[in-house]
């Protein structure tokens, strides 16, 4: 168990949702290595940032302080940051390979 005192509802239910929340994170971590492609792996890193946020978040109504819910909205931030900056990166990725499938179509036009 996560939290070891109390045993109220909250108590329950928080350590349940750390539980399961740990879990899914596992999950996601195998995503992330096995991938197979790039895109796998931003959305496994993606989900575990969220999950990560989440647990921030049943920590800061088991815990009681107020405190962490500020790490948890900083960090919901910055993932998002990173994910418009890769959405941003696989678009240029993406358009310099049809640029370069178009240039041998374009270099063996030239030459007859």
């Amino acid at each position: 168990m996560i939290f070891t005192s109390g045993d109220g509802p909250i108590f329950w239910a928080a350590n349940i949702a750390m539980l399961l929340l740990l879990l899914a994170m596992l999950l996601g971590f195998v995503r992330l290595v096995r991938g197979p492609s790039l895109g796998d792996r931003v959305v496994a890193l993606d989900m575990i940032t969220m999950l990560t946020v989440a647990f921030v978040g049943v920590f800061t109504v088991a815990s009681g302080q107020k405190a962490y819910l500020d790490v948890g909205i900083g960090l919901a931030l910055v993932a998002f940051l990173a994910t418009v900056a890769f959405a941003w990166y696989a678009e240029k990725r993406v358009e310099a390979k049809r640029e370069d499938a178009d240039r041998p179509a374009r270099d063996s036009e030239k030459s007859t």
